[in-house]
């Protein structure tokens, strides 16, 4: 299980991570950040993040850090 955190403030609103999350659990935030974009906003439900890092990736402003889940023993992945 994964999960990612979206700096609002640093991000220009590109979209490229909203193209490489193979979940589309990325869009585009109804909101303007303080430097005047629509940043992206992280919505995740179900809990379908994998925590792949595709969308750090692809960031140009670093404005995304992503957290995995170890699972314990004997867990289910």
């Amino acid at each position: 299980m994964g999960k990612i955190k979206i700096d609002e403030k640093a991000c220009k609103g590109c979209k490229l991570c909203v193209d490489a999350c193979p979940f589309r659990l990325i869009s585009t935030s109804e909101r303007i950040n303080p430097k005047g974009y629509y940043s992206a906003e992280f919505v995740d439900p179900e809990e379908k993040c994998t925590g792949c890092t595709l969308c750090a990736i692809m960031c140009p402003d670093v404005a995304i850090e992503v957290y995995r889940k170890k699972p314990r023993i004997g867990e289910r992945k």
